[in-house]
Order: C-alpha cells, then sequence, then structure tokens
C-alpha cells in the first residue's frame, strides 16, 4: 500500500505531464478546415478524451490495483547491470562534452528533414480492398443498343480474369453522376484478400489490358470518390490553345509507360443537326424564330408536359407525345420537310425559313471560375501521386504555356496539399500548446525546451523506417508523425521531472540527470518495447484495409525505436546546457527586479526605519 502511493507521487506529474501534452497535441487536429478535417474530426476528439481518461486509470484504479492485489515482500536493491553502468559512464562522457553533444543532435534533426525530402509523396497507399471501379466511355452519338453491346463485351473480356468475381454495369451514368448515353460504371468485386495471390494493383493492369482490345472505347479508374488517381485541370480563355495544350500533354502522357488509361475529361464533340433561320425569308411569313425552335423541338422531342394530349384510361390521364422517327434524323429531308406556322395561319416547310446542315457541337461545356476548363487524368504504375505531378510539370509543354492557359492541380494532388498544410497548422499550434502546458506544470520556461528539443529526435527514425520498407511519406505517415509528437514527450518528461525532483532534495545537478537516465531507462524501454508490440500488426497490414494502416504504424515503430535511444542519449545534454542558461538569465534578470539586499528605506525625522520591502528576485528555475 505504502509503495502504490509513494510510486503514484513520484510520478504524478510525468503522467499528468504526458497525458496534457498529448492531448494539446491532438485536439487542434479536430479543428482542421477544408477537406482534411473531415477525415480528422473525431480522429483528434477520440484520442484526447481517450488520454484524458487513462490519466484517471494511471492515477486512480492502477495505484489501487496495485495496493491490493500485490503482495508485499522484502525490498533488495538491486545492483545494476554491465550494460546500466556502461550507460551511465556514457552519460558522463556526453555531459562533459555537451555542447558537442547538442551540436551532434541537431546535426540528425538536419540530416532526417534533409532525408525526407528524398522520399516521395503521395495522398493515401494503394488499396488491395477487393472492389474495382471503372469509368467507361464511348465515342460521342452512339446509341443506347451499341453501348449495350460494347459494355457487353467489355464484361466478357473481365470475366477472363480468375480473380474477377462479379461485374456490375451501371448504364448510361459515369461515377460522378453524369447522365449520359455513351457514359458507364464498371464496379468489379474481386476473390477475397486471402483466396487470392495476386495484388489489387496487378489484377489493375490485367483489366486494362483487357479492355484496350475493346474499339472504340476509353477507360479509367476512379476511386470511392470518382476522382482519377492523378488529376490536373488546364483553363484557359483561348479555346484553341486550351485544345492544343490538353492535346500535347495527353500525347506526352501516353508516351511514358508509368502513366496509364489517359484521358481528358472535357466536352467533347458530338455530331448534331444545326438549324439556321433564314431572318428575312422567315420575317416575310410572319414566322419568329421562337416559332422555328418550338416546331424543332416538338418534332424531335416532343412537345411539354402540359401541352400534350392526354389519354383518358378511365382512373388516370396518360400524356401522349408524338415526334418524328428516330432514323428519320439521319436524313435532312425528313427535317427540312416540317412544316412551320407563321402569325398568318400559313403553314410552310422548314427548309424554307431556315438553313439545316450536319455539324459538331460539343456536348458539355465545363468551367472553373467561369473560365473554360479540361481535366486531364491518369493512372500510375509504380510511382505516387507526388512524383507523377512533378514528372507533368517537367514536361515541356507545362514550362513555356501559351498565354490565357494556367495550369491547376485538382482531385486527390489538390486533396493531398490541404492535408499536408493543415496538419503542419495543426502541428505548429499544438507545439505552441504543448510548450504553454509545461510551462504551467514545471513553472518553468527551460525545461519545456529541453523536452521540446526531444521532439525533432524521432523524424529521423520514420524516415529511416519508410526507406527500409519502401513506403512513400503519405496521409497515413503523416497520422503517424503526429502521434509520435504526442508520444515521444514522455521519454524527456520522464527523465527531466525525476532529475528536477533530485536537485530540488540536494543532489548535484549532473548526479541527479545521470541518476534520472539509469533509474528511468528501464520504464522508457519497457514503454517503447510495449507500443511496438502493439503496431507489429498493423505494420504487417494485417486484415482488409491494412494497406492504410501498415505506413503509419512503420512510420511510429522506426520513430519510437530512434527516439527512444536517442532521447536516453541527448535529453541529459540538453537538460544541462538549459539548466546553466537558465542559471544565467536569472542572474542577469536579477540586477533590474527587485531592491538590493543592502537597500533600506531611509528613515524620516528620526522615526524608526521602515521594514524593508520584500525582495523581488528571479529564480533561475
Amino acid at each position: 500500500y505504502k509503495a502504490a502511493m509513494e510510486a503514484a507521487d513520484e510520478i504524478g506529474l510525468a503522467v499528468i505531464a504526458i497525458t496534457f501534452t498529448i492531448v494539446a497535441i491532438f485536439a487542434p487536429v479536430s479543428f482542421m478546415g477544408g477537406v482534411a478535417g473531415q477525415y480528422f474530426k473525431q480522429f483528434g476528439l477520440v484520442v484526447a478524451v481517450a488520454v484524458l481518461f487513462s490519466l484517471l486509470v494511471a492515477r486512480l484504479i492502477t495505484p489501487m490495483m496495485a495496493a491490493y492485489l500485490m503482495r508485499p515482500h522484502k525490498h533488495v536493491e538491486e545492483k545494476d547491470g554491465w550494460l546500466m553502468r556502461a550507460y551511465a559512464r556514457f552519460l558522463g562522457v556526453t555531459l562533459r562534452w555537451r555542447w558537442i553533444t547538442l551540436i551532434a543532435g541537431f546535426g540528425i534533426f538536419y540530416l532526417s528533414m534533409w532525408s525526407a525530402s528524398l522520399l516521395p509523396t503521395g495522398f493515401i497507399p494503394p488499396e488491395n480492398s477487393g472492389r474495382v471501379v471503372l469509368a467507361l466511355e464511348l465515342p460521342p452519338g452512339v446509341s443506347l443498343e451499341t453501348q449495350r453491346k460494347k459494355t457487353d463485351e467489355a464484361v466478357a473480356r473481365i470475366r477472363e480474369i480468375p480473380e474477377v468475381q462479379q461485374v456490375l454495369i451501371i448504364g448510361g451514368a459515369s461515377p460522378t453522376g453524369q447522365r449520359e448515353v455513351r457514359k458507364s460504371t464498371a464496379i468489379i468485386q474481386l476473390t477475397p484478400r486471402g483466396e487470392r495471390k495476386k495484388k489489387q494493383r496487378v489484377i489493375e493492369g490485367e483489366i486494362s489490358a483487357k479492355l484496350a482490345a475493346v474499339p472504340d472505347m476509353r477507360v479509367w479508374y476512379v476511386n470511392e470518390r470518382g476522382e482519377r488517381e492523378l488529376q490536373v485541370t488546364l483553363v484557359g480563355t483561348n479555346l484553341a490553345n486550351l485544345q492544343k495544350v490538353t492535346a500535347e500533354m495527353e500525347g506526352a502522357l501516353r508516351r511514358d509507360p508509368q502513366f496509364r488509361n489517359v484521358a481528358s475529361v472535357a466536352g467533347i464533340e458530338r455530331p448534331e443537326i444545326i438549324v439556321t433561320p433564314r431572318v428575312e425569308e422567315a420575317a416575310r411569313f410572319g414566322i419568329s424564330t421562337d416559332a422555328i425552335s418550338e416546331a424543332v423541338r416538338v418534332a424531335t422531342i416532343g412537345d411539354v408536359g402540359p401541352a400534350l394530349a392526354k389519354f383518358n384510361a378511365g382512373d388516370r390521364l396518360i400524356p401522349i407525345r408524338v415526334q418524328i422517327d428516330e432514323d428519320a434524323r439521319n436524313d435532312l429531308r425528313y427535317v427540312q420537310s416540317m412544316m412551320v406556322t407563321g402569325t398568318g395561319g400559313v403553314s410552310v416547310p422548314l427548309s424554307a425559313v431556315a438553313d439545316i446542315t450536319f455539324g459538331q457541337g460539343f456536348s458539355s461545356i465545363e468551367r472553373y471560375n467561369r473560365v473554360r476548363q479540361v481535366k486531364v487524368g491518369t493512372d500510375l504504375v509504380g510511382i505516387t501521386t507526388g512524383e507523377g505531378l512533378e514528372k507533368i510539370m517537367a514536361l515541356p509543354i507545362m514550362k513555356n504555356l501559351p498565354e490565357g492557359v494556367q495550369l491547376l492541380v485538382t482531385g486527390d494532388a489538390e486533396i493531398q496539399g490541404e492535408v499536408f498544410a493543415g496538419f503542419a497548422k495543426a502541428m505548429g499550434l499544438g507545439l505552441l500548446i504543448v510548450f504553454g502546458v509545461l510551462v504551467l506544470l514545471f513553472g518553468s520556461f527551460f525545461h519545456p525546451i529541453t523536452i521540446m528539443l526531444s521532439l525533432p529526435l524521432s523524424i529521423g527514425g520514420v524516415i529511416i523506417a519508410l526507406v527500409v520498407t519502401n513506403n512513400p511519406i503519405s496521409m497515413p505517415v503523416v497520422i503517424g508523425i503526429l502521434m509520435l509528437l504526442g508520444i515521444v514527450t514522455k521519454n524527456a518528461i520522464m527523465l527531466v521531472d525525476f532529475a528536477v525532483e533530485s536537485e530540488a532534495r540536494g543532489v548535484p545537478r549532473d548526479e541527479a540527470i545521470i541518476d534520472a537516465g539509469r533509474k528511468r531507462a528501464r520504464p522508457i524501454i519497457m514503454t517503447t518495447i510495449a507500443m511496438v508490440a502493439g503496431m507489429l500488426p498493423s505494420a504487417y497490414g494485417v486484415g482488409d484495409g491494412g494497406e492504410f494502416r501498415a505506413p503509419m504504424a512503420i512510420g511510429v515503430i522506426g520513430g519510437l525505436l530512434v527516439s527512444t535511444v536517442l532521447s536516453l542519449v541527448f535529453v541529459p545534454s540538453f537538460y544541462s546546457i538549459m539548466d546553466t542558461i537558465s542559471h544565467y538569465v536569472g542572474r542577469f534578470f536579477s540586477r533590474f527586479v527587485g531592491p538590493k539586499e543592502e537597500d533600506e528605506e531611509p528613515s524620516h525625522h528620526g522615526a524608526a526605519p521602515a521594514p524593508a520591502k520584500p525582495e523581488l528576485r528571479l529564480a533561475a528555475e
């Protein structure tokens, strides 16, 4: 019982500091804006609340269980092993050369940040979920029957792959919800992950190769949001230059084997019948352009609902829509012979008041900020989103864009930039809150700096782990780095807290920090091993969706291992340097704050001297 009480009191400040540090790191993530905020709103709040409850467990439940469930035994003072004795001697060396140790720590941090620039960047790792979504597109002007035949042929080719379990075709609708006869969506269900040896990316390559043999069909993959893996948008006021740049970009990307299924999503031209009124002739017959357009509309697609004749079916009225046969639209003679009635009741053929010709026009016009846009998307082979974007930016046409044409990053690449920028702001805000919390808990401005200096030491471990496992820096990795910022501080807090308590009992500074390393190394290593063990299943990518969790776990494991070793080495030297700096800063400001010790209040008219004012000193701590 006594041991449990003393243990709870000994680590009380450290546990509180660690808890509120983690809360200060994760809470700002819940207030991120944009798309990134929707991803992590629940994540940050859940972690913050869970950690607060863990504080209650550590301060209440665990000591109680230790007091009543553990049996007392005779105290035996264990002697340090050879490893701990070697560590203590090594700490003594680092403290004697503490400035060199500090420079080495900053050098490791610089190398870590530099090595991070060598890693590729991505948004979300490729998934192996067993579900593939394809967008199918046929040339403009195809009929519904042609569309059905082409999609049936595509389905037959897809089913030739043994790993394909089901194929669902949604005809006349793109993955983004656009309704058009020539567009379709294919949802392909693969066999469960445990029943196939091939990864989903390999099967997607086989599907692309199969569908490449289907004539007059464009195919590309989309994610759950209907977005391409990499998509950029060209905008411009000059339509000719915009089309020229789009064609050159598509050609350059198709020649690169690392880009697959390159396609521009724009208003493709489709065949149409153009009716041009002859104003003078129409006026002579008393026919307006409205009358001409109405006659064409009624003949081709029928009249509007309220104007339609009704068939009385007894209990309901059925609208009757009359229009010319669709085959008649291929023969201009039928269109030219349509009758148009003027104001005088005279009906004349359409050809008498208008010119009817075949032509082409855009099926749709897309704009971005009221400027014409063309989206160019591609699937990636063996490269990440960041690498693909760099290759696009390096194209010769991108370096010499014509006047009035501009390149915009959209889709997942745009969201990726928002996520990274949002995390940078959240991390910066979280670190400021952490510093404020530590200042309040330790009552010092310098001990929190010692703790904060330990945070960069974990970045090198993340980079090493990603390089060894060949993983890019993606959104899960950023989440892992965020977790590390909250977890890694525990090592420094435990060391600094023990050293401060020892110094308060009169132990010399160097002896106190060496003793802190000796006595706190074991719990630090134990907690690190426990967290690494908990992360191992996620690092192996076990279960569905494991591809998303694996990079995060790999980064956290690498950061934990490296930061634990470096914290035990560098934090004592950081503490010694900050303690010295705080001492000199305190002596400097004590010259200006409070009266000198020999100063006394002058007496007035022989009265007794006034009692001295209490001296106000700025403590070194």
